[in-house]
Parts: C-alpha cells; structure tokens; sequence
C-alpha cells in the first residue's frame, strides 16, 4: 500500500486513525497492517454501516478523529461530506476518505495513478472553475445543462495530502465546485454510473429547474427515492486520473479523465449552502464542456491545456 507513504506522508510519530465499518473491516485490517509499518500509534475504530452518503458518524468517532494526525476512512457509506470530517481537517488532521473502496481497487486502476501528474491537472481544472461565471454541459446521448459558477470557489482533489487539514479521496483525481443554489437549469443525461445504482445499463435522465430534480426518467422509481432528502444541485465535478477506469463504483468513476460528474444532495462542506444527510453522484460520458461559453473538453478530450 504505496499510497499511505505517497500520498499521505505518514511518520513514525503521528497518531493514524482507521475509520470503518463491518462490511469494510477486511480492507481496514490491511491498511492497519501496512500502516504499522509507518507509524507506531496506529488505531482502528468500527462503527456500523450509515445509511446514506453523507450521514454523520457517532459523536465518539467524530471527536477521535479530531485528535489524530492522519485519518483514513475505508467505509461503506461516504464520510466525506460529514462536519466530522470537516472538523477533523479544521483540527490539522490530514484525511484519505475511501468510500466503498475494494481489494481490488488497491491493485489496478486509479489507486496506481502518478499522483504528481493528477494534482497538476486537477489543480488546473479547479482555476478554471474559479475563474469561470459558468458552466455548461453537453453530449451526444442528449445532455444540456448550464450552471452558476460566480463567486464559488473550484477545489482539486489531488492525492497528496501532505500537509495539516488536507483532505482528499483515495483514489483521487478532480477538480470541482459547489454551483450557484437556484441557478443551474436544464437536462442531465447520466450514462456511465450512478452511486447506489453502479454502473448504467440504460441512461438516467433527469430535468433540472431552479437548481433541483424536477423529473427523473429511466431510473424505475429508484434514484427519485434516494433523492428524497437531496434534490438539489450540489456539485459539478471533472475527472483528471487517468488510470480511474468505470468500475461501477463511484469513489472511482467519478475519477475517469474523460468524464465529469454532477451530485445531488449536501455540498455544506466545500463551498455550498446545503445540508443534507446524503450526497450522490451521477457520470456524464464524453462530454463536451464549456466554461463561459468557451469549449474547454469536446467528447471527452481537453482541447486546451488545464493548466
């Protein structure tokens, strides 16, 4: 497991925090075994599975993982998007969420990536989302949706997280932003996977006005019902790893260089003004993407550097 010491910089003396859950306690007893290695404080807390992306761990879990220096999360249910997790960064720990990550993510795939090159592109990409009033997504399966960008802040997911307070996925490789609330308008075409759902046999199209899901078509009733607590616009996200392949799982698919994301849900925790106890993402194949009407990616491929 390279990526403790690559991505994380581990040292003998820092306190490491492996946070799981039952059906993930094989994968944590592995990143234990091989943190051990690293650092000789090295502890395990298992805590039952949340419900939803996004649901708050117990308050105990919470205030340990303000103590440590390095928090690892191996879980089935994602804790990136919890005021836990925040806190714990505001406290200086670093933190590495593997949301439903898998033995065999840690042999192929995104987790092997050169992550010198995915921070490059995806610190590049989060310039331009800051600088850019909008964005706008199409394809040929039948996308178009534009959204406000204006004074929201892009944020790259880049792998190294080396200093107090970073915070990242493992494995990483993005750069995103929390749009406007209100101001994305038009129709989304998810055709490469959803979370909840894996990875799409038919595509899942959905009408978005004001911000939130107005119609979903193609999804039998079931993502409707996960949008319950969480209609609402809540990130735009564009993958920059180029070893991320669609495996159905979306710690990965989102990851895909050639792809972008859109999630519904929370977004409290990096820029945004909602709180939800859920955040799911959606994968748009082959987009072409425009900010303030400029073509930065046609079908999938950058036609300018994102530097």
């Amino acid at each position: 497991m390279k990526f403790l010491k690559a991505s994380l910089g581990i040292k003998k003396g820092e306190t490491v925090l492996i946070v799981t859950d039952d059906g993930k306690q094989k994968i944590a007893q592995a990143i234990e075994t091989a943190a051990k290695k690293l650092s000789n404080e090295v502890l395990t807390l298992k805590m039952a599975p949340r419900s939803q992306h996004a649901e708050e761990p117990p308050e105990a879990v919470a205030e340990a993982m303000k103590r440590a220096d390095v928090v690892i999360i191996p879980t089935t249910k994602s804790l990136s998007h919890t005021d836990a997790r925040t806190e714990a960064c505001k406290a200086g720990a670093r933190v590495a969420s593997m949301p439903g990550v898998t033995q065999q993510m840690f042999r192929k795939g995104g987790l092997t990536a050169d992550y010198t090159k995915v921070k490059s592109i995806s610190e590049g990409v989060a310039k331009r989302l800051t600088r850019a009033k909008e964005i706008r997504i199409k394809t040929k399966a039948g996308c178009d949706f534009t959204a406000s960008l204006t004074g929201r802040k892009g944020l790259a997911d880049t792998g190294i997280l080396k200093k107090k307070g970073d915070f990242g996925n493992l494995p990483a490789g993005e750069g995103f932003i929390a749009p406007n609330e209100k101001k994305s308008e038009g129709v989304l075409v998810f055709d490469g996977s959803f979370a909840g759902l894996g990875v799409l046999t038919k595509p899942i199209k959905v009408t978005i006005t004001k911000g939130k899901a107005v119609k979903i078509e193609g999804d039998r009733g079931k993502l409707k019902k996960m949008l319950t607590n969480g209609d609402n616009i809540a990130e735009v996200g564009i993958g920059t790893n180029p070893k991320a392949k669609l495996i159905g799982n979306v710690l990965e698919d989102e990851k895909v260089m050639g792809t972008i994301h859109v999630a519904f849900g929370d977004n409290h925790t990096f820029g945004g003004k909602i709180k939800a106890n859920v955040h799911l993402d959606g994968i748009i194949k082959r987009p072409d993407i425009y900010l303030d009407g400029r073509k930065i990616m046609e079908n999938g491929s950058f036609v300018s550097s994102a530097a």
